[in-house]
């Protein structure tokens, strides 16, 4: 499971504060923390007006890269020119591994991200979503992937660059939202054996009790449905433990070693 860590994101109040104050240490926290976790992505998100957007990007891009050089940093950003300074800044890093999240059917997007990844031939998040919203329906949603797909091919980028969202919606207000996000990841595996699927887990409780409980089994059944990506918290125990054991009850886990080099180093079972 490739796991992209979520946590440097200027949405929540402690990273707000951080950047707003250019508080490096949380920043620098946060990115080796969930490094250490198992984050082979952090995804870097500055949330600020358009205008300071592009300077805060890149201050958030240089002090996750001091944390953890090794990282492979993921732009979060729908601004053209928050995400050119970024690439810019990413592209010296040696070496230049970089995603950028996300590319949507929506047109300012086509025409906002979709060059600049090209340009940089970075890996991409892809959304089952355009200016129409998010279809209720798999075939909905797999005609937009089919169309982003299409125009990422035509702009110099493979499939296997591309991580593809089918977008999760809460059960709460719709309990056919588990199926329809399982059932569109089994359409978009069968059609696209090399491109990537993600999803962020947690979208499937909103408003739910228990909601740790609902997120590992959703855990379980998205891996079982063709998941190879998760954006969530590396550092969160059971979740982890969750996504292991289903690796190795599915037979993807050889001698289920990873399962066992994890309990042995205490980062999933009770804590210490």
């Amino acid at each position: 499971m490739i796991i992209i860590g979520e946590k440097i994101n200027g949405t929540r109040k402690k990273v707000a504060e951080a950047i707003a104050s250019r508080d490096g240490t949380l920043i620098k926290e946060l990115a080796a923390g969930q490094f250490k976790a198992g984050a082979a992505y952090l995804d870097v998100n500055a949330g600020t007006l358009p205008a300071k957007e592009p300077e805060d990007l890149v201050w958030l891009i240089e002090l996750t890269h001091e944390a953890a050089p090794e990282a492979i940093i993921c732009l979060d950003s729908a601004n053209p020119d928050a995400l050119s300074a970024g690439l810019e800044r990413v592209k010296s890093y040696d070496p230049p591994k970089i995603m950028v999240n996300s590319l949507s059917g929506e047109k300012k997007r086509i025409e906002g991200v979709l060059p600049l990844a090209a340009k940089y031939s970075t890996e991409l998040i892809v959304l089952a979503l355009d200016d129409g919203g998010i279809p209720i329906t798999v075939e909905g949603r797999l005609e937009i992937v089919r169309r982003l797909v299409g125009l990422c091919r035509d702009n110099g980028l493979k499939d296997s660059q591309l991580f593809v969202d089918p977008l999760v919606m809460t059960i709460s207000t719709n309990v056919q939202s588990g199926t329809v996000t399982l059932d569109t990841i089994k359409a978009v595996r069968a059609e696209f054996p090399e491109a990537h699927l993600t999803c962020g887990h947690s979208n499937i409780s909103f408003g739910m009790p228990l909601r740790s409980v609902i997120n590992q089994a959703f855990m379980a059944l998205t891996i079982y449905a063709g998941l190879d990506s998760a954006i969530s918290d590396p550092e969160n125990r059971d979740l982890k433990a969750a996504t292991l054991a289903t690796e190795a009850l599915l037979g993807m886990d050889r001698h289920c070693l990873k399962f066992n080099r994890a309990f042995r180093a205490k980062q999933i079972g009770p804590p210490a």
